[in-house]
């Protein structure tokens, strides 16, 4: 593999980039080990497959947001480097597959040629920040929330605060109460609020989906706005110091909430104020979203595919006479063919602001109430214009066993036959916007099935010696708006061919027996969990399997399990050299970090170099902590002869001091004097031992 250069302008990208090609090029080599460079790459949106030798790229769109030239580049880019397609996903990113390792860090160049990056699009790092797409044209929002969504984006990308946390972190921001971006599941969630005159947002922590999902806490009814990013800065320095790190299934911030209370998690960001880079940070909220260059188009349409097009798909936005138009894309699937047709059509009749949204479409706005028929036209010719973007017939779903290492059984063809089911069956259904049908391949939710009213997951059943596909049904969940949310519960397991009648079962039983306008999550608390586990029963019967039931959707073989490893978890390193080496790396971004003036970074990254190398001291002594914040506490007890009984102390500076420059001086050399002698300590013990 030859020495890769771009031309770039940002250095900082530039570096990111070269450092990704120098570290595959040493992988190759066999000069770092596989696990660390697998956490490399993940904070580098460079992902594996189920599909060995090939990696998934996700590409990171901060609230979703793409201008009409980045998802061209990003077509273009699919076609070179992968199979021509893109995938939309709940987290409003781009995935795309079947890329070589060897070619991601050209293929990151090409991208950030138009200010598209990969990186913490993956890893135990912030994921990307999604945000209700309507943001900025919603006539029901207090203010436009999208300028705080992106100087959250910018503040945190590449911050040392968060770029080795024991696991992922994800935020949201709602426009309304509705919370179209659902805090009520995330590590972070934000909801607008003005209160006297003053902007500010509603803040819920500490939600999560996952195999175990927890609804949020409450953390202010009301925080100003100059003062979420420092909030941020302290959960995050909290996260990543009390967080587990060996455990990946109990790593999320929902399990050290739980662990050690809200209130004394809530003291500890406290105690962390004192630190921050910032006291408070002031956004910039100026820019505006802008219609310029939209055309008028001349052209009608008033028959009935237009009129249920425009029913369900089309809003008029609080800017008169523009509609903001929603796009179902079947499965969050769309080609690079079909992305630069669509792209050349509405050049000028929708902004150079396309959303993809968190239920796999996408958001075109600032569509002008004539052009609203040539709009369903193009999207017409390029099969994009079904009715029902936000409704019930419109299933989310991740890509399960296509190409995810997790997935137990299939969650993209039984989709299809589920909106087939819908379509056939309950056409009336199309205009049904309070129920959402969500699918995932496994029991982790990256299809969100567990905040779904009707929720499916990929698993598995034994009957007579063999397996066959199954899918866990949930029931009842959904968002219920300001920060509040229901979890799904787990009634039955069927076979995953028989996942068309359930839903046909489940709908029948709510058309005839539920009360005039009453919500389907009413009549499921109505009706209660054993009803309709009584109900679905039948349906999980193993003594009637056919030879059909033994092979999932969309395959022609029979079926059996294959997961493999998952890879959004945090990797456990413990090899004492490489921690040392990061030690040493560390002080030298410490230092540069200091010579650019950035004090709060020099200071973090001097922080991490001292817990690595604690750790390093620890470890090969066989002592494994699980968090930075046990190896801090452990450290002295086992190491008082050489280091004095005072390294607690020493790095608990941290939080004890401003990140003034004085302080960085002191404690970058503290943290270098630290790192010398450990590995003197090392040396001396190693050859106690050989001479022993």
């Amino acid at each position: 593999m030859q020495s890769f250069r771009t031309e770039l302008e940002n250095p900082l990208v530039e570096k990111d980039i070269i450092d990704l090609e120098r570290k595959i090029r040493m992988f190759r080599e066999g000069k770092i080990h596989e696990e660390k460079f697998r956490s490399l790459r993940l904070a580098r949106g460079v992902y594996g497959q189920r599909q060995q030798g090939v990696q998934m790229i996700r590409i990171k769109l901060p609230y979703g947001k793409m201008t009409l030239n980045q998802w061209k580049k990003i077509a273009d880019v699919s076609d070179e480097y992968s199979t021509g397609n893109l995938h939309f996903t709940t987290r409003q990113d781009v995935q795309i597959h079947f890329v070589s390792l060897d070619r991601t860090p050209e293929l990151w160049s090409k991208l950030e040629e138009d200010n598209i990056t990969l990186r913490e699009a993956c890893g135990n790092t912030v994921r990307n920040i999604t945000g209700s797409p309507t943001a900025g044209i919603d006539p029901n929002e207090p203010f436009d929330i999208t300028p705080y969504v992106h100087a959250t984006f910018e503040y945190f990308l590449r911050n040392p605060v968060c770029q080795e946390m024991g696991r992922k972190f994800k935020m949201s921001f709602s426009n309304t109460d509705d919370d179209t971006a659902l805090s009520y599941m995330h590590d972070l969630g934000f909801i607008p609020k003005v209160v006297d005159g003053v902007r500010g947002f509603k803040v819920m922590l500490g939600g999560g989906l996952g195999a175990q999902p927890q609804l949020a806490h409450l953390a202010y009814e009301f925080i100003e706005e100059d003062a979420i990013i420092p909030f941020i800065e302290a959960v995050l320095r909290v996260f990543d110091r009390h967080g587990e790190r060996n455990s990946r299934h109990k790593a999320r911030l929902k399990f050290l909430i739980a662990k050690i209370g809200f209130e004394a998690f809530m003291q500890l960001v406290e105690e962390e104020k004192l630190s921050l880079k910032v006291k408070t940070f002031k956004i910039n909220t100026e820019k505006s979203e802008s219609e310029t260059g939209i055309e008028s188009a001349i052209s009608t349409k008033d028959n009935v595919e237009f009129q249920n097009w425009f029913k369900t798909n089309a809003f008029a936005q609080k800017q008169a006479g523009y509609y903001g138009v929603f796009v179902r894309v079947p499965l969050g699937n769309i080609s690079s063919t079909v992305s630069r047709s669509l792209i050349e059509k509405l050049q000028g009749l929708v902004a150079d602001d396309v959303r993809v949204t968190v239920n796999q479409g996408l958001l075109l706005r600032f569509v002008k109430a004539e052009n609203l028929a040539t709009v369903f036209e193009i999207l017409s010719e390029h099969n994009l214009a079904a009715p029902g973007a936000n409704s019930i017939v419109n299933i989310t779903a991740c890509p399960g066993t296509d190409t995810c290492n997790l997935a137990i059984s299939d969650s993209t063809s039984i989709s299809l036959e589920l909106e087939k089911v819908m379509k056939e069956d309950f056409p009336e259904l199309i205009e049904e916007n309070n129920m959402q049908i969500k699918i995932s391949g496994c029991m982790n939710a990256c299809g969100q099935h567990s905040m779904a009213h009707i929720g499916f997951h990929g698993s598995s059943l034994k009957s007579a010696g063999k397996v066959l596909p199954a899918l866990q049904v949930l029931l009842g969940g959904g968002t219920t708006g300001n920060g509040g949310g229901r979890i799904a519960d787990k009634v039955i397991k069927v076979p995953s061919k028989r996942g068309p009648q359930l839903l046909r079962t489940v709908l029948n039983d709510y058309e005839t027996n539920g009360l005039e306008g009453e919500y389907f999550n009413d009549y499921y608390d109505r009706q209660g969990e054993k009803y309709f586990y009584a109900l679905l029963k039948p349906l999980a019967d193993l003594t009637t399997l056919v030879d059909t039931d033994f092979v999932d959707w969309g395959r022609d073989e029979i079926f059996q399990t294959e997961i493999g490893v998952g890879e959004c978890a945090s990797v456990i390193i413990d090899l004492v050299a490489t921690l040392f080496y990061e030690s040493e790396e560390k002080i030298e971004w410490a230092k540069e970090a200091f010579n650019e003036n950035r004090f709060a970074d020099a200071v973090y990254y001097a922080y991490q170099s001292q817990v690595n190398t604690a750790k390093a001291l620890l470890l090969d002594k066989n002592i494994n902590c699980s968090t930075q914040h046990g190896i801090i506490s452990e450290f002295d007890k086992h190491f008082e002869t050489e280091f004095g009984g005072n390294i607690k102390d020493q790095i608990l500076q941290i939080n004890k001091n401003e990140p003034s420059k004085d302080f960085a001086v002191d404690y970058i050399s503290v943290s270098e004097e630290f790192v010398k002698q450990a590995i003197l300590v090392r040396e001396t013990i190693k050859s106690t031992l050989e001479v022993a």
